[in-house]
């Protein structure tokens, strides 16, 4: 086991890719442990063998299609319309679009890549300084894995064997919150340093929501589908796909072959690289259980305390830590093995544990110095590191207040799901 721990370690110290990370550990450790060579592709295989899993590859490229269709442009104007006569106003429209945009592509890399670039040089160009403008969108982008639908999400429900639909649902309130959230602090940096505003017309915001009527319908068109049960989250995923590249081709006529093509490319390396992550953890996972690691794990952070309260704690501490650091796709498919027997005994809500977790995952995305959104975010906005990193500490109180919210206010993740979906 020593072999097993030391090269996973190592390997991500010298900054090797997670997956590699993971990959190598799992399968030195089998070979060092006499496990059968089977073992290591079936496990492999195992991970990422569920119906389920198919919807990831097809969000990432629903994502690249509205990106790449100019579809996320018009939203962002729309909400510019919306909210930009509130003091702060771009940085507002910043997070309501990131919001709606949520509602499509279910990826923080994603919001944060396509409909940054645009977010950031809108705000800039009214006065907002760069690294404001970087820290409102690097902290808006949380919400795409939050509100459905959502990669981490899909990933959780197939791991823990819950509903997806479910977790989609539960996932609407808490966006929601922390979009408010966030606004409310938007609101108070522009009051206080006197940004811009955008000049509210109600001609043009009409005109605008007309334009971009398609590209707003389509999160209602995915959250109708999970409460009527027309269709199922894999099944939402290609309707996702198909109305992008319609409204692409055929109404905006903003896509082209080159494009398309492009953004096949972009898909499948994505994708390619989260489904190796979640077999690679899958066969690490494996090889914690078998050796008892999990066990162990889980009984130490038992003994700390029996107490519900306590444990959400100290899983949201780890979990906070760990989403510096790794892929929340890798943290799901090693950390619920450990968790799950943890939390299901104390009586925990599974579609409330999910949110929470994922929630924590994306939270570390945009936390000094590691979140992976905060280094998308310093590239397309030509933002130094540094600079970001001082940035981007306010608007985590309002991520992390919502987070706590949700942990110890259970009702606010299970309420719609009961409600809508028996």
């Amino acid at each position: 086991m020593a072999i097993f721990f030391i090269t996973f370690f190592v390997l991500l110290i010298i900054g090797a890719p997670i997956s590699i990370s993971i990959g190598a550990s799992a399968v030195l450790g089998c070979l060092s442990l006499d496990y059968p060579l089977m073992v290591i592709g079936q496990k492999m295989v195992t991970g990422i063998d569920s119906y389920l899993l198919i919807a990831i590859p097809l969000f990432i490229l629903a994502g690249n299609l509205m990106n790449a269709g100019k579809i996320t442009e018009k939203i962002f104007s729309f909400c510019k319309e919306l909210v930009g006569w509130i003091p702060g106003g771009l940085g507002h429209a910043n997070v309501v679009a990131s919001i709606i945009f949520a509602g499509m592509s279910g990826s923080a890399t994603a919001d944060a890549g396509g409909l940054g670039t645009i977010e950031m040089e809108a705000m800039t160009t009214n006065g907002y300084t760069p690294k404001f403008s970087a820290a409102v969108t690097a902290a808006s982008s949380v919400i795409g894995p939050i509100f459905p639908p959502s990669i981490p999400l899909i990933i959780y429900g197939a791991t823990a064997s819950v509903s997806v639909a479910k977790l989609f649902m539960a996932g609407v309130v808490p966006g929601l919150l922390m979009g408010v959230a966030l606004m409310v602090l938007v609101f108070i940096f522009a009051v206080k340093y006197k940004f811009e505003r955008h000049p509210f017309h109600f001609k043009k915001m009409i005109k605008q929501f007309c334009s971009s009527l398609l590209s707003l319908i389509t999160p209602l068109i995915i959250l109708a589908g999970f409460t009527t049960g027309w269709f199922t989250p894999t099944e939402a995923s290609s309707i996702a796909v198909a109305y992008a590249l319609i409204i692409s081709l055929l109404v905006y006529r903003t896509m082209d072959w080159k494009t398309f093509k492009k953004c096949l490319l972009d898909s499948a390396i994505t994708s390619a690289n989260t489904l190796f992550i979640i077999g690679t953890s899958t066969l690490f996972t494996y090889v914690l259980v078998k050796e008892g690691i999990s066990t162990q794990i889980a009984n130490f952070i038992l003994s700390i305390s029996d107490n519900p309260a306590v444990i959400l704690l100290i899983i949201n501490i780890i979990l906070l830590l760990l989403g510096m650091f790794m892929e929340p796709g890798a943290i799901l498919t090693l950390m619920l093995p450990v968790l799950l027997p943890i939390v299901k005994p104390l009586g925990i809500d599974l579609i409330h544990f999910g949110l929470i977790m994922v929630l924590n995952l994306m939270i570390g995305q945009v936390t000094p110095p590691f979140g992976v959104c905060l280094f998308v975010i310093s590239d397309v906005g030509k933002v130094k590191l540094d600079a970001l990193y001082k940035s981007i500490l306010p608007f985590l109180v309002p991520l992390i207040a919502v987070l706590f919210l949700c942990t110890y206010c259970p009702q606010i993740v299970t309420w719609l799901p009961n409600l809508l979906i028996k």
